[in-house]
């Protein structure tokens, strides 16, 4: 049964998760992970933050640390996807936190290759068991507020 969960109880849910290490899917969606890190006061679906962003947050398609990336809803990620750029290591990869990539999990230090063809990172590969997987297409980056 799916629980609705106010912006104060994710951060609350979150930092429980964290200091008992807790790793149920159900505590640690992406976005409470995402909203968590970054502060960005956007909720609901993790694909609906693009749009949500628009009037609120600076968004572009480059790649900056503290930045979310914003994976489009697709047919194997219904709700999209959003994990928060850690490090750039290149023009085409970057290191990205998220959770629940790996059911239940919080991962760290991820590495995202962008296989756009116009490089512009309108699609992307995540880095999972040894490899790279599906392509996986995004909207690009939303930066938080300093």
């Amino acid at each position: 049964m799916p629980v609705s969960i106010r912006r104060i109880g994710a951060a609350a849910v979150f930092s429980v998760a964290l200091c008992f290490q807790v790793t149920d899917a159900h505590a640690i969606q992406c976005a409470i992970f995402a909203r968590s890190v970054t502060g960005l006061d956007l909720s609901g679906d993790a694909y609906q933050w693009w749009g949500q962003a628009s009037n609120e947050y600076e968004r572009s398609n480059a790649p900056k640390p503290g930045a979310v990336l914003v994976f489009k809803r697709s047919a194997p990620m219904r709700a999209g996807h959003v994990a928060v750029v850690r490090k750039i290591v290149g023009p085409r990869e970057i290191l990205v936190d998220h959770a629940n990539w790996s059911h239940g999990a919080i991962s760290r230090g991820v590495s995202v290759i962008d296989d756009s063809a116009d490089n512009d990172w309108s699609s992307v590969r995540v880095a999972f068991g040894g490899g790279y997987g599906r392509s996986n297409p995004s909207y690009g980056f939303i930066y938080p507020r300093s």
